[in-house]
């Protein structure tokens, strides 16, 4: 029998503001963000949904809140180490002729056992025969600039790590969705993984290990509310401000966790749940968060929580494997050998940069270039991308989001326009998010090819802000990774260059969304069907006037509160 659970909004942790300050900071932000008068042709507005949301910012049933997205809560300056190393002095030689991979890589090792610092690449064009492995925390890989420091990767992921297959059988590459030729995990993490690999086990990538049991409890969590800071917890003695620990939420055998996450309700409940064998096996919700302060049994979090925590889904903060933390690339352009983009999930593995069980973490003005797959988050949390680009002959996944990625902020990104034809048989997806994963932001976004990817796995409360769209792609997903959309999905200042739905509309499809600002869009030959019967609790406005929204970006805005 379920437990009844009434949904009033607690805000009894909820930091006090004035809907005012909220509103007149968003106007501010507004200027400060939105595109010139001359593009405006309209008078701004304020949603109705934007004034709601001032009341009730971490609780608001379709709007979530965001404006901690990113690392060190979105900061706009990142960590700025001083340069302890140069590649030329570890054997790096410009010019095209000499493998530099293994001289980066010793660079990297050797600033990370001096406990962090930066290891600059100076400008040229510098060979790679091998994978780029920031694999320690503190360090930062440091180019002269996208447009004057190129690393030119040689081989793709199945020659120099293994086929990697799919724990579902059949020919898929496992590369379509996982692995960069500049990987940022924590040595631990990829040495299990690459040993998976090579055995033909499958490398689960999250927090708690390939069997996802490296871990072990803390403290169990008393009930709280969704949006709360401060939880009370059974036993502090493990805690300690900055730790960064694991929220872990397991589902019951009703799935009233996963019913949760789509808001609760008749139409969830009434949801076939049992036959997802790919969405479940994402579960437990595994949450990475710091610690801020600790008084007695009342723990105080870095972000506010992501869900309630109800005694039958046994909340508790745990261990996880080490994660990569404080680590960065900055200032240059990944160019793989150009080949031809494969058929659909038959990647060989020419993949970009990929941020996997890392928290706090960075890339910065960096363009991937003929690659299969360009930015990726496997288990990635309060992580940063930023002016980043995807160009060249055209990629399955520009940017991918999955394995239970939360709190992540992709701003100033560009999709560019493939170089040549898409061969047949080849998939665009654009910005792509699954598997749980939640509270992620993609603003200020260029996409002149691609669309607003879902690959199921219930994804829930993540934003799409200012962006620019050529809304060519399809987007993916598994039956057995069951909904879309979870809860609180947001679509915010959606410019659609050429009139495609696509998942951009989204009030037909996720229930507790809100889509704000978004150009009059139409159907075309992928049309989906709601996974939920009745009311889905949506919201729509200013839809056909994209221009005309205020605050213009939702993100911003939120920052600024």
């Amino acid at each position: 029998m379920r437990n009844a659970h009434t949904h009033t909004p607690d805000t009894s942790n909820v930091m006090s503001m004035s809907r005012r300050a909220l509103l007149g900071s968003a106007v501010a932000v507004a200027a400060a963000t939105g595109t010139p008068a001359a593009a405006d042709p309209g008078p701004a507005e304020v949603p109705l949904l934007w004034r709601e949301f001032g009341r009730t910012p971490f609780t608001h049933p379709q709007i979530p809140y965001i404006g901690r997205a990113g690392c060190h809560g979105g900061a706009v300056r990142f960590p700025r180490r001083p340069a302890v190393a140069d590649v030329r002095d570890f054997g790096a030689v410009a010019g095209g002729g000499t493998d530099c991979a293994p001289a980066i890589n010793r660079a990297i090792a050797a600033v990370g056992r001096a406990g962090g610092g930066t290891v600059t690449v100076p400008p040229g064009t510098f060979r790679i025969d091998d994978v780029i492995r920031v694999n320690r925390s503190h360090v930062v890989l440091r180019g002269a600039g996208s447009g004057r420091t190129t690393l030119f990767a040689t081989r793709n992921l199945t020659e120099l790590v293994g086929a990697y297959g799919s724990r579902y059988g059949g020919d898929k590459s496992g590369w379509s969705w996982a692995g960069g030729l500049i990987w940022l995990a924590p040595e631990a993490r990829w040495h299990s993984l690459v040993a998976a690999i090579r055995a033909r086990a499958w490398p689960f990538e999250g927090w708690t290990g390939n069997r996802r049991d490296e871990w072990r409890t803390l403290t169990a969590l008393a009930p709280a509310r969704r949006g709360s800071w401060t939880v009370t917890v059974a036993d502090p003695y493990a805690l300690r401000p900055g730790r960064l620990v694991l929220l872990r939420l397991a589902d019951d055998p009703d799935h009233t966790l996963l019913e949760h996450m789509c808001g609760d309700g008749p139409g969830p409940e009434a949801y076939l749940w049992d036959d997802k064998t790919k969405l479940t096996s994402y579960v437990p919700y595994e949450w990475p968060v710091r610690i801020a302060r600790v008084r007695g049994r009342h723990v105080t979090l870095e972000r506010p929580l992501p869900l309630d925590l109800r005694p039958e889904w046994h909340p508790q903060l745990t261990t996880h494997v080490q994660e990569l933390t404080g680590s960065g690339v900055e200032g240059l352009t990944l160019e793989a050998a150009e080949t031809p983009q494969q058929q659909h999930l038959l990647d060989k593995g020419y993949n970009g940069v990929v941020l996997q069980c890392a928290y706090d973490c960075w890339v910065d003005d960096v363009t991937v270039r003929h690659v299969d797959n360009g930015f990726g988050l496997v288990s990635a949390s309060a992580c940063t991308l930023r002016r980043t680009r995807v160009g060249g002959r055209g990629a399955h996944h520009p940017y991918f989001c999955r394995e239970g990625s939360h709190d992540n902020l992709v701003e100033d990104f560009t999709i560019e326009e493939r170089t040549g034809p898409a061969p047949t048989g080849t998939q665009l997806h654009g910005i792509n998010v699954e598997g749980l994963s939640s509270y992620n932001v993609w603003s200020r976004g260029d996409m002149r090819a691609g669309t607003f990817d879902s690959h199921r796995g219930l994804p829930f409360a993540n934003v799409r802000t200012d962006i620019t769209l050529n809304n060519n792609g399809r987007h993916g997903g598994d039956a057995s990774a069951g909904p879309l959309f979870g809860a609180r999905f947001t679509h915010w200042n959606i410019r659609v260059t050429n009139g495609r739905a696509g998942l951009v509309r989204i009030d037909g499809l996720a229930p507790y969304s809100a889509t704000v600002g978004i150009d009059e869009v139409r159907e075309f030959d992928q049309i989906d069907v709601p996974d939920f019967p009745g009311d889905l609790h949506t919201r729509l406005e200013l839809y056909g006037s994209p221009h005309a929204v205020r605050p213009r970006n939702l993100h911003a805005a939120q920052r600024a509160l």
